[in-house]
């Protein structure tokens, strides 16, 4: 218990009487010291905090009923309200008895006024100060002490992070929450401790701490009139997240080493957690390039041992751009939502980000780019068997979409350009183009066993005429007109229009090459070029 008025009151060897302040909070509040003085303006020699003992002489003789003394008990009180004094206490029958003026003066100013009797001395009331601030500042030490040593046994705990923040809520009897580099809320205990558009604001200014990228400590008064204490955490360049401390401001010199102690073990949970973070960022690297040459099997039994199962077939490969200030808070983001939903998501950073999502839901690869203002390129549908050539769709998607504004670049939006659109496109893959352009016929072909690629080759080397493609594949003209007519439509093209014919052969020739063109067993009407 901390020393206050009210402590020294209870002590009955003092005999003190309170005169005024009976109802006052003032006397709950902590007393540091007590100074005496008869000077006419002690205030140059006191503190905030501190209280007063007084013998009279300034205030004369018994002339309490003259004018000029009510204003000049009136004037002592006010000067030492305003310096921060919590107590007067008056010794009587020293030199004269309390004067009325002054009662009234204390009465009328909220300052507790307290009577000390002839036969107790002013040493023995300072004493009995003393001791109780001596006696506060041990067991505040002693609580210090026992907060730290459970703090730091909460941070053995499985989720020591967690427990730590938990621990010190429940020492400090208040919220206590942790802002990560996004700005989202990591944990905060209790769960239920802070309105929603409180949170917002201490989002807010977390992010603006942590934006500067400076150690900085803020106070923030929300419009609940809830105060709190933003503590930044890690080293200045290298912040890792923010403390949030409701009613921070108030501690004490023995709050405040608590909570630097949870300062200092949050800051070093985190920077291990980014350690862990490079690690988990390597292993997904090398994952992404075992899924890119063809064996999912094993990236998703590992994948489902430390983050859960890739993302359901058919998927899509998003590529990204990602500024290098902005690569660990991305990182850091994806890791949440990868957390917040098993199963939706597996990313991996090498040349660039590459996400790999669900083919029917690439909303985390929209939000990313809206969020960071980011370039991406998105490739078609596929299996994981086809992996590679996926990635290599979205990387052609994002050259393209690094000649223009920040967005997504779909790549069967290129393939539907057609190749010769992209033949001048130096840094473009035309054979991946080609692959795209020519797929709906090679699915076919594989899944159905016809021949739609080799017929639609053999009737453009026969300058599309029926009756010679016919003869040349030994079938009957009606039979390859159908399979043409068959072919526009799975292309989705009018085989009609020279530019759609043009851009059919150069798909033919970039994709299989002379051999191909010659007819010969890896040409594009064999299964082999489907893969």
């Amino acid at each position: 218990m901390p020393a206050t008025l009210r402590t020294l009151l209870h002590r009955a060897d003092l005999h003190l009487r309170l005169l005024t302040g009976s109802e006052s909070d003032a006397l709950d509040a902590p007393l540091s010291w007590l100074h005496s003085s008869d000077l006419a303006d002690p205030t140059p020699f006191l503190a905030d905090g501190q209280g007063l003992l007084t013998t009279g002489t300034q205030f004369g003789a018994d002339d309490d009923g003259d004018a000029s003394a009510r204003s000049f008990a009136s004037a002592y009180v006010a000067r030492l309200r305003d310096r921060g004094v919590v107590a007067l206490g008056f010794g009587t029958e020293v030199v004269r008895a309390t004067p009325e003026a002054l009662v009234t003066a204390c009465a009328d100013q909220g300052l507790p006024l307290f009577e000390v009797p002839y036969e107790t001395s002013f040493i023995a009331v300072a004493q009995a100060n003393a001791d109780a601030v001596a006696r506060d500042a041990n067991a505040r030490n002693a609580w210090a002490l026992a907060a730290q040593r459970a703090i730091s046994l909460a941070a053995m705990r499985p989720d020591g992070l967690g427990a730590t923040i938990a621990e010190l809520s429940r020492q400090l009897d208040g919220w206590v929450g942790l802002f990560d580099v996004s700005g989202r809320l990591d944990r905060g205990h209790p769960a239920e401790g802070v309105p929603d558009d409180d949170l917002e604001l201490l989002r807010t200014e977390s992010l603006r701490l942590l934006r500067a990228g400076q150690r900085a400590s803020l106070p923030v008064t929300t419009q609940h009139r809830t105060g709190f204490t933003l503590q930044t955490l890690g080293s200045g360049g290298h912040l890792s997240g923010v403390l949030a401390i409701a009613n921070g401001g108030a501690l004490d010199r023995a709050g405040r080493e608590v909570v630097t102690s949870v300062i200092a073990l949050a800051g070093l949970a985190l920077q291990q957690n980014r350690e862990l973070a490079r690690a988990r960022g390597l292993l997904r690297t090398g994952l992404l390039t075992m899924l890119s040459v063809g064996d999912p099997g094993v990236v998703d039994t590992t994948s489902r041992e430390v983050w859960g199962p890739l993302p359901a077939e058919p998927v899509r490969i998003a590529a990204l751009d990602v500024p290098d200030h902005d690569v660990d808070t991305v990182v850091d983001l994806l890791e949440l939502w990868v957390q917040d939903r098993p199963g939706h998501l597996f990313f991996a950073v090498d040349d660039a980000l590459f996400l790999c999502v669900s083919a029917d839901d690439t909303t985390v690869v929209e939000e990313l780019v809206g969020r960071f203002d980011l370039r991406a390129g998105l490739s078609d549908g596929a299996s994981y068997r086809y992996f590679g050539r996926a990635r290599t769709e979205a990387v052609q998607a994002l050259d393209r979409r690094r000649e223009g504004r920040p967005g997504i670049t779909e790549f069967g939006d290129l393939a539907r350009e057609g190749v010769l659109a992209h033949l001048a496109h130096v840094d473009v893959d035309a054979g991946a183009v080609a692959r795209a352009f020519l797929a709906p016929l090679l699915d076919h072909d594989r899944t159905a066993g016809t021949e739609l690629t080799r017929t639609v080759r053999a009737w453009l080397e026969q300058n599309c005429e029926y009756d010679r493609t016919a003869q040349a594949l030994g079938i009957h003209r009606h039979t390859a007109r159908a399979r043409v007519e068959h072919a526009g439509r799975l292309l989705d093209r009018d085989l009609s229009v020279f530019a759609t014919r043009a851009d059919l052969w150069a798909a033919f020739v970039v994709e299989g090459g002379p051999a191909a063109a010659e007819g010969g067993p890896s040409g594009p009407g064999r299964p082999a070029a489907a893969e």
